[in-house]
């Protein structure tokens, strides 16, 4: 999900975390800004277009730039374009109202599930359900977090887990660091994974203008076998910690993690998972699955998906008998929690309108066109790679840099002769292996500053890692364009 801090997310004993860098919106207002100036700055041009069967629309031809009359954008320009974004089709994209909207129901949809403690008591139940194997833990762990992260973005949420985690964690003979890992590794890999993700996959395959079904196959390819990855990184340092405390990266750290964590482990309540939040688990699971029935064979898009969810959550709210002012409540608290989401997309929209509106949307992807002229395919494709992740640091924000960047990659991808749904995985990939270090963002920091672990012990524990799941994107990328 977009790092939008939510308000309840953090728990009171996490400690305080100073943001030191403009949020999301500050960014992306500043760049519409940028946008608007170098209209006065780079000429003005136009690709010819010309109907493309693959992608069921006109795109622009290579070769075929021109320069044209300037359009100059100003204050007022400025000032419309957030406005504008939010129900102007900029560049062939769906109306950011409608993916808004879309994101406020999914918020809805799982404040109501949250409400019912399905998830919470799921996860809980079977860390008691594992006692006595808590190597095997991890892996379980991983794989429900990461499923989380794949399929609806679970990052924020995980905020939660924390404080139930770790204590567990150092209970068995691990560290904090191993509980830490556990959570934002298993929900980054999901993230990096991203299959059915609305705000990685699905955002950034309607800006590119595809159904995200397109490169199904390979992103499930990359969440196997990062998760294995990931699962047998973290196991190998966790069965380090326990065999020699000495060798944990927060080892002077222990005695006071131990009294801050174990304070109140004797009187921990085990929590039952009942049979009605079962059922919740169940239809949790078939909404999703439902959503990509009808998107893949019944052309399903925004609308339907928005009223799939608010249907579901109807549902569920009825399942668990929460009554109508409950329901209400957790279904608005959980669409505002994603407002922030919502306000970016129309947000970055902004910027493709500036850029479309000053005419030069085009000369920037001419440049470009230059820049990759003779690159091979493979190359280009890494080079997309690199780049996504150096803009996630501008901009940390998903669903943001997945419509500010994919408008101008996507058709650029297509001079490279490298599909669409390529640039898509490359940007999710990136962006996911870049915000497990990303100090910007909230999940990594508020996970951190909850679990105790300094930062640059994250860092040190986390490049060896976040190299090899590079070179696993970079690998499994360039194999998809030679195939």
């Amino acid at each position: 999900m977009s790092n939008v801090p939510k308000a309840s997310s953090q728990p009171a004993s996490a400690e305080p975390v100073k943001d030191r860098f403009p949020t999301a919106y500050t960014i992306l207002f500043a760049l519409i800004a940028v946008m608007a100036a170098l209209t006065w700055v780079l000429p003005a041009g136009q690709y010819e277009r010309a109907a493309n069967a693959a992608l069921g629309k006109d795109a622009p031809v290579p070769g075929t730039y021109q320069v044209v009359e300037a359009a100059h954008q100003g204050a007022l320009d400025v000032i419309m374009a957030p406005i504008s974004g939010f129900y102007n089709q900029a560049t062939g994209m769906a109306n950011a109202i409608d993916v808004s909207l879309f994101v406020l129901m999914i918020g809805g949809f799982l404040g109501v599930v949250n409400a019912t403690g399905a998830i919470n008591n799921g996860i809980e139940r079977v860390m008691v359900r594992m006692k006595g194997r808590e190597k095997w833990m991890i892996p379980v762990l991983m794989l429900l977090f990461a499923a989380g992260g794949s399929t609806y973005g679970m990052a924020e949420e995980t905020l939660a887990f924390y404080v139930l985690l770790i204590p567990l964690m150092i209970a068995v003979g691990y560290d904090a660091l191993t509980g830490v890992a556990v959570i934002m590794v298993g929900a980054g890999v999901g993230v990096l994974g991203s299959t059915i993700n609305p705000f990685s996959t699905a955002i950034a395959s309607n800006a590119a203008g595809i159904p995200f079904t397109q490169g199904m196959a390979l992103r499930l390819v990359i969440l196997a076998l990062g998760w294995l990855i990931c699962v047998a990184y973290v196991m190998r340092y966790a069965e380090r910690v326990r065999k020699d405390p000495s060798k944990s990266l927060v080892a002077d750290l222990k005695t006071s993690n131990e009294a801050h964590f174990l304070r109140d482990q004797e009187s921990h309540r085990r929590a039952l998972l009942s049979g009605k939040q079962k059922i919740i688990l169940g239809l949790f699971g078939a909404t999703f699955a439902v959503m990509i029935w009808g998107v893949s064979m019944q052309g399903w898009w925004m609308a339907e998906m928005s009223a799939l969810f608010l249907a579901s959550a109807v549902v569920i709210g009825f399942v668990d008998w929460m009554g109508e002012k409950p329901f209400t409540s957790a279904f608005v608290d959980g669409a505002r929690d994603l407002l922030g989401v919502a306000l970016v997309i129309g947000l970055a929209r902004g910027i493709v309108i500036i850029m479309d509106q000053g005419r030069i949307t085009d000369t920037i992807l001419h440049s470009f066109e230059g820049w990759i002229t003779g690159m091979s395919n493979v190359a280009y494709v890494n080079a997309l790679f690199a780049t996504e992740g150096l803009l996630s640091l501008l901009v940390p924000s998903t669903s943001g840099l997945a419509v500010l960047s994919m408008p101008i990659l996507a058709p650029l991808s297509d001079f490279a002769g490298v599909p669409r749904h390529l640039a898509v995985t490359a940007f999710q990939t990136s962006i996911g292996i870049t915000n497990l270090v990303t100090p910007t963002y909230a999940v990594v920091v508020g996970g951190l500053a909850i679990g105790r672990v300094p930062y640059q012990r994250w860092v040190r524990f986390i490049w060896p890692l976040m190299l090899m799941l590079a070179l696993l994107s970079m690998a499994s990328l360039s194999a998809a364009v030679l195939l």
